[in-house]
Parts: structure tokens; C-alpha cells; sequence
């Protein structure tokens, strides 16, 4: 509930303290379920939806039964959609800038950048190197890498 310092808010994350469970516990959940029921659970990476976002919303459109006819491709649908939801549309609205949440928090801190690997400029290396370790041996064998 409210703000947390950086560190201590890493400690918890690294001791597997959040709402909602160790989030170790939550990812592999996922991923294992996304392995046995691709037809039920799509995983996707932040990182990889960053890199084609393109051919992510395809393959989620797909997945969800709404694929995209060839006029709709022609009309440019996939880039309006892109835009729509892109990180600075979003950001940007005001129901994402204004008000907090019953526990405190301004709607505002679940926004920082949107860049991939923005990290780096708020963790250490020796916190890097710990979390690296963890994630190492959490998905250990699952095929699950970060």
C-alpha cells in the first residue's frame, strides 16, 4: 500500500512478497499452462511485443478468433489498433493520469516509459545480477527465459 522506496520494494519482489504471490510462482504458471493449452493461453514477453508489435496483435488476434481479413490488413486496421493502444495514447488519457486506487496508489505509477530495458537506469548491477540468478533458478528446465 502506498509508495514504496525502490529497494525495499525489490527486496520483497526478490523474497516473492506481492499481492499476488511470488511472481516466480505466478510467470511459470503461465508459461506451463501456455505449453499444455496453447489453444486456451497465450503467453507473450513485453520485450517481444515491443520488438513486432505488429506480428504480436496477429497472433493474438488469431488466437482469439478475430483474425484479420485481407481488407481490414488493406484498410490499415492493425496500425489503428497499434496507435490506439499504443504507450503514449494510453499514458496520455486522462482516466490514466488522474485519481488513485482504493489502496492509494496514483493511476499515474503504472506508467513510466514503455521502453524495454529502462530498467537499467533504476536497478544496480549487483541488483541485476541477483534478480538474473533468481530468474535463473526459478525457470530452471521450463524453457521460460527473460
Amino acid at each position: 500500500m502506498g509508495t514504496n522506496p525502490l529497494e525495499d520494494a525489490f527486496e520483497k519482489f526478490c523474497a516473492g512478497v506481492s499481492i499476488y504471490g511470488p511472481f516466480w510462482d505466478h510467470m511459470l504458471g503461465y508459461w506451463k499452462e501456455s505449453l499444455n493449452n496453447p489453444q486456451r493461453v497465450f503467453f507473450l514477453k513485453y520485450e517481444e511485443m515491443k520488438e513486432q508489435p505488429e506480428l504480436h496483435l496477429k497472433k493474438l488476434a488469431d488466437f482469439l478468433g478475430c483474425s484479420f481479413s485481407s481488407k481490414e490488413e488493406e484498410e490499415r486496421t492493425v496500425d489503428d489498433i497499434l496507435e490506439i493502444c499504443s504507450f503514449d495514447n494510453l499514458s496520455n488519457l486522462k482516466v490514466n493520469k488522474e485519481g488513485k486506487l482504493p489502496s492509494g496508489e496514483d493511476f499515474s505509477a503504472f506508467f513510466r516509459k514503455g521502453e524495454v530495458g529502462d530498467w537499467k537506469n533504476h536497478l544496480t548491477p549487483e541488483m541485476v545480477e541477483r534478480l538474473d540468478n533468481i530468474c535463473e533458478e526459478k525457470f530452471q528446465g521450463s524453457g521460460l527465459k527473460f
